[in-house]
């Protein structure tokens, strides 16, 4: 008899999970055997993951189409996976927004509010929802995306970079009180991949010069899998696939 699939009757939730590497992240953690729960705001996104993960053979995943930067919606989620499942074994949030590439003098401030809502607000928004169903795991692990542009400032960049350096910083607070507890935090950095949003930002790369996110798959189900300790630095994909 062949073993059980590593992640097996563990609970996960994707956020982004309609593309990119939200959705990588979905599917390799379905395939890993985990009973995921997508959320993203494009309902026809989902349904292709679910067509997708159905025909890998694996659990048929729950479909959760909604805004995450509707902030009242993740406490809504947080409650009906408590009522469904009782707690939450692996947390991957993936979901972001590029903004404006602009300077900093010209951004408008309702683009720097929606940028802000999506990539920090509702990482703490996230965070608050979740942790006590990520009590109730025995070892809860939650992987936050997150970029470059944090450590590595650059011009027209000042909303997504500040954005991120924010959730870096909740994320890092959240894991030092959580020191005592089975849940890990970690911070994961994919590098440059072909994604919609690198399209967004650089319109003239060739995207077939650049990783499918399909490749990161695998080190998600290891982080989900892993025992963490505090984050002090991103995980690299680039160092993982190189080692």
């Amino acid at each position: 008899m062949s073993p059980a699939p590593s992640l097996s009757g563990k609970i996960a939730l994707v956020t982004g999970a309609s593309r990119g590497i939200g959705r990588a992240a979905a599917l390799a953690l379905a395939l890993a055997g985990a009973h995921v729960v997508a959320v993203a705001r494009t309902q026809g996104g989902l349904e292709e993951l679910d067509d997708e993960v159905r025909a890998a053979g694996a659990e048929r995943p729950t479909l959760v189409p909604m805004d995450i930067a509707e902030h009242d919606g993740l406490d809504q989620l947080g409650l009906a996976l408590h009522q469904r499942f009782g707690r939450l074994d692996v947390l991957v949030h993936a979901a972001a927004t590029l903004g404006p590439l602009t300077p900093v003098s010209h951004i408008e401030p309702k683009h720097w509010a929606q940028v802000m809502a999506v990539n920090a607000t509702a990482t703490y928004r996230l965070i608050r929802s979740m942790e006590r169903l990520l009590r109730a795991s025995d070892a809860g692990r939650a992987i936050f995306l997150t970029t470059g542009r944090v450590a590595r400032p650059k011009a027209f960049w000042g909303p997504y970079g500040a954005s991120k350096a924010a959730m870096e910083a909740i994320v890092r607070t959240w894991a030092d009180e959580l020191e005592q507890t089975p849940i890990r935090a970690v911070l994961l950095d994919p590098g440059v991949m072909r994604t919609r949003m690198r399209a967004e930002a650089m319109p003239g790369e060739d995207p077939l010069t650049l990783p499918e996110p399909a490749e990161i798959g695998p080190l998600i189900v290891e982080l989900a899998q892993s025992d963490l300790g505090l984050p002090k630095a991103p995980v690299l994909f680039s160092d993982w696939k190189a080692a």
